[in-house]
């Protein structure tokens, strides 16, 4: 199993305990196949640059160790999921 990072960064008109669901789906969805070892959630900041017309979205940080396989499956699920405006998921060393 290799560790990787995954950063969410979330649609801001949704309240705190939609944000604290999506990330507790990602968990879930990560353990079917791996092991998750950190969540931040880092709350709501500005953005360095407009995305979809917003100035701030909420950023969740997640670090885990799962097989390859599993990559695709959780970025198809950041891409279909609509409060998900953007994602990257990078391989630690």
């Amino acid at each position: 199993m290799n560790k990787y990072e995954s950063v969410i960064i979330i649609n801001p008109s949704i309240d705190e305990e939609a944000v604290t669901a999506l990330s507790k789906k990602f968990e879930d969805l990560i353990n079917t196949d791996g092991k998750v070892e950190k969540v931040d959630n880092l709350g709501k900041k500005k953005l360095a640059y407009e995305i979809k017309k917003n100035q701030e979205a909420y950023y969740v940080v997640i670090n885990f160790e799962a097989n390859p396989s599993l990559i695709a499956e959780l970025e198809r699920n950041y891409r279909i999921t609509d409060n998900v405006m953007k994602f990257i998921v990078v391989k630690e060393d």
